[in-house]
């Protein structure tokens, strides 16, 4: 990690990759995930499965491999201040895009097309759910056709947001120049078939079901990918996902297979696939709803309402002693063992890798106290009605409950409804299809951003190894709201004063140590207030076939990173 962190002062070594030859594209790879994506634009959703579809097409300036490297990508070497890259006072960095790169189309990238993609998605009306990876930045402006210069309102010491990652691809300025603000979700054309400089090109576009990906005949490398076609297909259930790969061999890869671990290692040993993990910072959690989703409210439901101060709170989720009580009657082991076995730890962080940022100040989670959780439910007025469920002044904790539909989270919601209940606590289940859940359809009432609700369960990650973009997921001004169609990252609308000016000076942070006390101070404040409680630290888990090979497993950013290299045995 010091290694990592010094780039900016020392340079980068930059890794290169033998290339090696083969016939011209041939063949198809079958590719399950069994959360469907419903758009190939990445700007307009929050969910993983979209940002995985989407990164074999659209392309960052620089991506991370499978150690956490950053690794230039559609550019000569990453800048630092050692190359001239980023200015001495870090108040600005310069990128230089190769030349002769182009999209599929024949068109060429140039500086243009990334000063395209910030301007599109800082448009206020755009709903773009990536703003935290534009954060601070004055201008980007293109000085030449191949040189892009971020101007920073702040001597910024990582300044390897914008364009970094599978989170800040570029878009083609020339397909999308009509697409930006209020028009942005009404373009289906621009965002089902983007044109890009990735390996494939979409085909044919079924939302939340399946994509047929040809190969890039205008791709760079001229001897990648080695697949013709790639079909990927969404839908269905995590067990049924590794099924296809372990057990019957119809499809290659599979993702995401959040599956009881004794059902996989069964799976495994018939010897068609391989299963692979690798932990990053993924934590299942749950995610506390600090407004008021009753629906009688309205379209001021799931909204906060004035200002710092929020004016349409929770009614039994505002007070700390109901949160507080919630996480400590929690077995979180079980939950461990039960549904993820070697590829789960228990976490009281949200943010618990890189090890040198994992705090150990909330370490009270770990074991569970259910005598404590009932004794602050009662010194804090919420007395046990004649049914056992705890209420005051006419307010029941009556908790709905909903997270993605996938059997280990049902378990898990199974077992948490039974821990509740154990402090009067009545608890509803509800279970939406993933394709839905972490969809961007701004109309649905059943995705995670909207979060109506009272407590929601999922996971995500973030791109590379600096915490910094990440952390400010829980600022004020990135609360998902109606005024912003949703597009923020803090879903339980959680503003705290304090919190926001942590992340603003971790923005101008140079030192490693200050960055380290300044991610965990962040860290501690969300998990003390109870913004989240944090449940599990999960490792990727995905299988694919034995007859192919080039898989580099990734937990830093797509897991298809280098899919132009997967080859058939």
């Amino acid at each position: 990690m010091r290694k990592f962190f010094a780039l900016i002062v020392t340079g980068l070594m930059v890794l290169s990759f033998s290339v090696s030859t083969h016939a011209k594209p041939q063949g198809q790879l079958n590719l399950l995930y069994w959360q469907a994506p419903s758009t190939m634009n990445p700007n307009l959703s929050g969910g993983t499965k979209e940002l995985e579809a989407s990164s074999v097409v659209l392309e960052p300036l620089a991506r991370y491999d499978e150690k956490g490297n950053m690794l230039p990508w559609l550019v000569n070497e990453i800048p630092t201040v050692a190359n001239g890259g980023v200015a001495k006072d870090l108040s600005s960095i310069t990128w230089k895009i190769k030349k002769g790169i182009k999209f599929s189309d024949g068109s060429e990238l140039t500086a243009d097309d990334a000063v395209f993609t910030y301007e599109y998605c800082t448009n206020k009306d755009t709903g773009c759910t990536q703003t935290n990876y534009y954060s601070d930045i004055k201008s980007v402006k293109a000085v030449d056709r191949y040189t892009v210069r971020i101007d920073f309102t702040v001597s910024k010491p990582f300044p390897y947001q914008a364009f970094v990652g599978y989170n800040s691809p570029i878009l083609q300025k020339a397909q999308f120049k009509d697409c930006a603000g209020a028009r942005a979700q009404e373009c289906n054309k621009e965002n089902f078939y983007p044109i890009g400089t990735g390996p494939f090109v979409v085909k044919d576009f079924k939302p939340n079901d399946v994509i047929v990906f040809e190969a890039n005949p205008n791709y760079r490398d001229s001897n990648k990918p080695a697949f013709k076609k790639l079909v990927f297909k969404g839908g269905g259930d995590a067990v049924s996902a590794a099924r296809a790969v372990l057990e019957t061999g119809e499809m290659d890869y599979a993702w995401n297979l959040q599956v009881e671990p004794e059902i996989l290692s069964k799976m495994e040993q018939r010897g068609k696939g391989t299963v692979v993990s690798a932990f990053g910072t993924a934590v299942e959690r749950l995610m506390v709803n600090f407004t008021n989703p009753d629906p009688a409210l309205g379209e001021n439901r799931s909204e906060f309402i004035g200002g710092n101060n929020n004016q349409n709170p929770h009614p039994y989720l505002s007070d700390y002693a109901v949160r507080r009580a919630l996480s400590l009657a929690i077995d979180r082991q079980v939950l461990v063992d039960a549904g993820y076995g070697q590829a789960g730890k228990i976490s009281c962080n949200v943010l618990p890798a890189p090890a040198i940022y994992a705090s150990s100040a909330n370490d009270e989670c770990k074991t569970p106290n259910v005598a404590e959780a009932n004794r602050l439910l009662d010194e804090a007025g919420w007395k046990r009605g004649s049914d056992g469920v705890r209420q005051k002044d006419g307010v029941r904790i009556s908790i709905l409950y909903q997270t993605s539909t996938n059997s280990v989270r049902q378990g898990t919601q199974a077992f948490i409804k039974e821990m509740w209940k154990q402090i009067g606590v009545e608890t509803e289940l509800r279970n939406i299809s993933a394709s839905v859940f972490f969809g961007g359809d701004v109309g649905s009432p059943d995705t995670y951003q909207k979060f109506y609700s009272d407590i929601e369960m999922y996971t995500n990650t973030f791109s590379g190894t600096d915490p910094e973009t990440y952390m400010s997921n829980w600022t004020c001004k990135e609360m998902a709201q109606k005024r912003n169609k949703w597009g923020g990252n803090n879903m339980p609308r959680w503003c705290s004063a304090e919190y926001d000016a942590l992340s603003a000076e971790m923005a101008k942070t140079a030192n490693l140590q200050d960055r380290i006390r300044l991610a965990k101070e962040m860290n501690d404040k969300l998990m003390k207030d109870y913004a989240m409680i944090p449940l599990i630290h999960r490792g990727g888990v995905s299988a694919y076939s034995n007859s192919i090979k080039g898989v580099r497993m990734n937990e830093w950013d797509s897991e298809l990173w280098n899919i132009a290299d997967w080859k058939r045995n």
